[in-house]
């Protein structure tokens, strides 16, 4: 089973090391999102990402979303970030909205599905965030396998993916709750996916810059 780490701001160095030995080393952790527990592995490793897609039995084609500690990680694995992403990055962040940016041509094909995009996230989890701005950026796809129950809790991680996952961070329970929202951000502004932050909020804030949601 996996070994299972609890959180708290004084294990932040010794659980940070953990993480980064292990995703270093292609492995996978859970950690704890603004919604539910979300898997963890090096996007930057081709190896671990298939590991990932095995993993949830998730259907080829569909790219997986990364998570980042600060605004200044974007870097690592963006292109280029449009006046329209800023805007939202800067209403919007942190919670629970993901925007879609071009992606860094060092990404691996199976995280972004050879979309050309990547799909990134600033949370509002206070762990989280922590442990992100010390390790880099990890995958934050939810810890369930395809079609099964998202996990709101560090057990239930353990029950149903425990000999798959290398490290449980264990945060407490997470609010649950709808996912996030996916916005495509690179021109125009085109809803993917309606979650936390709604069609409505959305609207009512690109409206103030004059600006259509697709």
């Amino acid at each position: 089973m996996a070994a299972i780490q609890l959180y708290s701001p004084s294990a932040l160095p010794r659980l940070s090391r953990s993480v980064n030995q292990i995703v270093h080393d292609g492995g996978m952790v859970a950690v704890p999102t603004e919604t539910y527990y979300g898997l963890g592995v090096n996007p930057f490793n081709e190896a671990a990402v298939d590991r990932l897609l095995q993993l949830k039995g998730r259907a080829n084609g569909k790219p997986i979303l990364v998570l980042i500690g600060h605004r200044a990680q974007l870097s690592l694995l963006v292109r280029e970030v449009s006046s329209v992403a800023t805007f939202l990055m800067d209403t919007f962040w942190p919670g629970p909205l993901t925007i879609l940016f071009a992606a860094h041509s060092s990404l691996p094909h199976n995280l972004t599905a050879g979309t050309g995009t990547v799909g990134v996230r600033l949370s509002s989890c206070r762990p989280l965030v922590e442990l992100l701005a010390v390790t880099g950026p990890l995958t934050g796809t939810s810890a369930n396998r395809s079609g099964g129950l998202p996990a709101h809790e560090a057990h239930q991680v353990q029950e149903t993916l425990g000999q798959d996952v290398d490290l449980i961070v264990d945060a407490g329970p997470t609010p649950g709750g709808p996912p996030s929202t996916v916005v495509d951000a690179r021109d125009t502004v085109r809803l993917i996916r309606e979650g936390a932050v709604t069609r409505q909020m959305l609207q009512n804030v690109l409206q103030t810059r004059g600006i259509s949601l697709m």
